[in-house]
């Protein structure tokens, strides 16, 4: 038996410890049952198996487990070490080690009155000065106070970035549109293909906009790339580099380069290498979205972010929501060999959610390497998809109910619509909601039929996510709920879910590649790259 020092414990090769051995026997002895058994067998399963957090009521009642099933996975938690490594999470300790840095994501709303130190420094008075002079800002921004170079107010905000300084503050706004001014439109450019910023300025008044350049660094090709076409543009209607200062502000940690780009340094919002990008967005990240639905709602939702973060911290494994999704998802990826994890949110304002999860889980967890450094001998992050109930009904569900794979899935819906569309009482939104409950109901008891092609096996896992309305409160407690179902698993794993190093070597090819596009020396590469290369020239 290998044992190996991680973060100050030793650690277990974990298809050692005797809480997974347990886990493995258990799992032979149970993985035949069928769910219309097990709630034949209790009929008050449907109440035992579910649990709450803040607005958040999980129903976990319809996956292939049993009382015992969550007992021995949460004795698994308790071996690999997961209250400590909460507790040193939330301590500013630097659990990140592959980077020697802390992982605070949780300080972005953590209440003023709290301390959280790293390095000796208490990040919180930080954290909150930067929240008002976001909200300072904003409120400029929304009452028409701030003007561009024309003097015209700023009816359409342009957010420029890539990953985390996307994918977040895209997904909430389009989340919370309800709560959003009308009057301004965001819009939000990310890809480096030229296609994504023409979309993003086209039909837009440039004297009357303002774009947001999001980049820790203020170096990453694309972000740069993005904003300084827009800046050419935004020059070439107005006639003036002096233009740039009323029309571009940045969230960054490098002064110098914001101030080269010809963006005034009191216009740069801060945040911290302690901040991973894809957790980033109730940081500055986050000011497109602050503007958009003003500071008392981003105040709202940070307050929904804390919520979670006090219950992850505070209740016990056994009804603590992201540990109980967290343990639920080892169980499916490392004793039923589940590949995929499908998030399906039924409500269309959440259409970019499952996106912003594959960044949070896939990037976070998609690891072949542990914490120690030796290579993991077990299956780690899943493949996560999906889109809004109910088109998804009308595509890839099939595959759920009669393919030949098992997919757990993650039902998200709410009690009440944030628009009452229809003529009766329940009107649209009764409709999805039946829908809602009626496929985990079919994907848990499957039905017979004389027909084979009509006979539904069922016994297929889901867990059921319910709230009363999203609203912003509910959606950060949402995103906190992944956050920590994620930080859950890589602790069971052994892997470090906060480094990306995977992202790394694909930028660096490319910026080898990118001058053999345009030029006549000989590519060096292997056979099939240098052919392509060649291919693409011709064809320019």
């Amino acid at each position: 038996m290998r044992v190996r020092a991680v973060y100050g414990r030793r650690v277990t090769r974990l298809v050692d410890v005797p809480e997974w051995k347990a886990l493995a026997a258990h799992h032979a002895a149970i993985h035949g049952a069928h769910l219309r058994e097990l709630f034949a067998a209790d009929p008050d399963r449907g109440a035992a198996l579910a649990t709450d957090a803040a607005d958040l009521h999980l129903d976990y009642s319809k996956n292939r487990i049993t009382a015992e099933t969550v007992g021995l996975l949460v004795a698994l938690a308790e071996a690999t070490g997961l209250r400590q490594r909460i507790d040193a999470m939330f301590a500013g300790g630097k659990i990140n080690v592959t980077e020697d840095r802390a992982v605070l994501h949780v300080a972005l709303r953590a209440p003023e009155s709290a301390s959280i130190v790293v390095d000796g420094e208490d990040v919180v008075p930080k954290v909150h000065a930067v929240l008002r002079k976001m909200g300072g800002f904003a409120e400029r921004v929304r009452s028409g106070e701030w003007k561009g170079f024309t003097g015209k107010p700023i009816a359409n905000v342009v957010n420029i970035g890539i990953g985390g300084s996307d994918l977040g503050p895209a997904m909430a706004y389009d989340a919370l549109k309800d709560f959003s001014d009308r009057r301004l439109q965001l819009r939000f450019a990310s890809n480096v293909d030229g296609a994504d910023i023409w979309e993003a300025l086209h039909g837009l008044d440039l004297a009357e906009t303002l774009f947001i350049v999001a980049s820790k660094t203020f170096t990453t090709v694309e972000t740069l790339t993005n904003a300084r076409t827009a800046r050419e543009w935004l020059v070439g209607a107005l006639g003036d580099e002096k233009a740039v200062r009323d029309h571009f502000v940045a969230v960054s940690t490098n002064a110098a380069e914001v101030a080269n780009f010809g963006i005034d340094t009191e216009n740069m919002f801060e945040f911290w290498d302690w901040v991973g990008g894809r957790y980033s967005f109730p940081s500055a990240i986050g000011l497109s979205l602050m503007v958009a639905i003003g500071p008392d709602h981003f105040r709202d939702m940070l307050d929904g972010f804390r919520r979670i973060d006090e219950h992850f911290r505070t209740a016990p494994f056994d009804r603590n929501v992201p540990v109980l999704l967290g343990l639920l998802g080892v169980w499916h990826r490392n004793f039923f060999g589940a590949q995929t994890h499908a998030v399906l949110p039924y409500n269309n304002e959440l259409s970019r959610l499952p996106a912003y999860l594959q960044q949070l889980d896939m990037e976070s967890n998609g690891k072949s390497v542990t914490l120690g450094g030796e290579p993991v001998e077990w299956d780690t992050g899943p493949v996560v998809w999906g889109t809004p109930g109910t088109n998804g009904q009308h595509a890839y569900y099939q595959l759920i109910h009669q393919g030949t794979t098992m997919i757990p899935a993650d039902f998200i819906g709410f009690c009440r619509p944030n628009h009452a569309v229809g003529d009766d009482d329940g009107g649209h939104h009764d409709l999805l909601m039946a829908n809602f409950l009626a496929q985990t109901e079919a994907l848990a008891f499957g039905r017979t039929h004389d027909t084979p092609h009509r006979t539904f096996a069922g016994n297929r896992p889901t867990n059921t996510i319910l709230a009363p309305q999203l609203t912003p409160s509910v959606l950060g407690q949402l995103v906190a709920v992944y956050e920590h179902k994620v930080f859950t698993q890589g602790t069971i794993w052994g892997i470090n879910s906060f480094d990306q190093w995977g992202v790394e070597l694909g930028k660096a090819l490319a910026n080898r590649i990118l001058p053999e596009l345009s030029g006549d020396a000989t590519p060096t590469h292997d056979s099939s790259t240098n052919a392509l290369i060649r291919r693409y020239r011709e064809g320019r």
